[in-house]
């Protein structure tokens, strides 16, 4: 039989996507949403408690950090007792410690509670990645990880234009609208997954789970870790470093900052869904090297401008890089885990190295800004995603065209 470079049989219509997809998009809309309602208000809720800048660039490493330490221990709760009951319990761990944020009276109770909703966080990260993997089409995998992705962005493209405006009501309201959405997803995810044969296929814990030995040995996997810590410190950096740059150094209100990781995340979204159905085409190693590319050279733009104009440009030729490699990064892990069951170890290592980057990136970027100021600290970060697409340019890619 004959196949299309997108794995279908000739002249075949593309493999429909599951309606658990759609649940799983709908829910990840609704966590973004909340997301980004916070992350403008963040760095400056910190630096209210009288921090400097390391310090209040730290508070989104918190989070980082325990989903870090808290990885491998998530990675066997959801191979115990399956991927959506542990996505329920990750959600609302992660709304109770919200709520307690806005309550704090103190930088360390902030510190303790952000920590805390790590846990939960990649509890349920790491349990929607494998359910996302394990009921994709091979065919579309790119397809899907691209919608999965684009309902987060979409998500932090709203949140943060309403986190700024809600910060004028006070610091704490952003975090009291982010545990509401956390609540209203855990809703959906639940009355909508709990009759569907999703439900008997994750609770098996017969499930096979691919050794992490197996996935260390093709390149792709490899690559994809690696590239996956710098990913981490990028998107963290920004999400840290950026709303600071605007208010101090171009002198633009925390609104105004709310804004600009809006544009990043516009930027994300036009490339998402594009790359995800290219990737299904093409192969994922051309959009991760592309984005990465693209990543760097807008990341130094950021650094050597002072025109408010230039850095909103910027950020949003940074988010059409992003937005090239995520759902082709998602994609390599299906294309590693095809055939393998559930992803345990392998899921967790590519978690934990994200993670590792997002704990690393706001307080090394938040220490370089503070010695040697913001360009020094944009420029490190740009020469890493140059490295991350240095790196693919020898990696043998991930694709592999079967049936559908």
């Amino acid at each position: 039989m004959r196949f299309r470079r997108d794995g279908a049989p000739g002249n075949a219509a593309p493999a429909p996507m599951p309606r658990e997809v759609w649940v799983l998009v709908s829910a990840g809309f609704v966590i973004a949403l909340g997301y980004g309602v916070v992350a403008p208000a963040l760095p400056e809720f910190a630096a209210s408690f009288g921090v400097d800048l390391t310090a209040a660039s730290a508070i989104v490493s918190a989070f980082a950090v325990m989903r870090l330490v808290f990885a491998p221990t998530s990675g066997r709760l959801v191979t115990r007792f399956g991927e959506r009951p542990m996505y329920l319990l990750g959600v609302f761990i992660v709304a109770l410690s919200t709520l307690a944020a806005a309550l704090a009276q103190t930088y360390w109770q902030l510190m303790l509670f952000r920590g805390l909703g790590g846990v939960g966080s990649v509890m349920f990260s790491v349990a929607a990645l494998g359910l996302l993997i394990r009921i994709s089409p091979p065919a579309i995998r790119g397809r899907v990880s691209g919608l999965y992705s684009s309902s987060f962005v979409l998500g932090s493209i709203t949140g943060p234009v309403l986190g700024g405006a809600l910060v004028g009501f006070g610091l704490r309201v952003p975090f009291v609208v982010y545990a509401v959405t956390l609540f209203a997803a855990i809703t959906v995810v639940h009355l909508q997954l709990r009759h569907s044969t999703l439900g008997q296929l994750d609770g098996s814990t017969k499930v096979a789970v691919m050794p992490l030995p197996s996935a260390l040995r093709i390149g792709a996997y490899r690559s994809a870790v690696a590239t996956a810590a710098i990913f981490g410190w990028v998107y963290a950096m920004r999400v840290s470093l950026v709303p600071l740059y605007f208010a101090r150094v171009l002198h633009q209100h925390v609104g105004i900052a709310g804004l600009a990781l809006a544009t990043y995340a516009c930027g994300d979204v036009i490339a998402m869904m594009p790359a995800g159905r290219l990737s299904d085409r093409i192969g994922r190693r051309p959009l991760i090297v592309a984005g990465m590319t693209i990543l760097a050279l807008a990341t130094l733009t950021l650094a050597f401008t002072h025109s408010v104009a230039i850095a909103f440009a910027s950020t949003l030729i940074g988010g059409i890089g992003t937005g090239m490699v995520s759902p082709s990064q998602q994609a390599v892990l299906a294309d590693v885990m095809y055939g393998h069951g559930r992803g345990g170890p392998v899921l967790v290592t590519y978690q934990m190295s994200q993670d590792l980057g997002t704990v690393i990136g706001p307080v090394a970027g938040g220490f370089l800004a503070q010695e040697w100021g913001f360009p020094t600290a944009f420029t490190v970060t740009a020469l890493l995603a140059a490295v991350a697409a240095a790196a693919w340019l020898t990696t043998r890619d991930s694709l592999v065209i079967r049936a559908a």
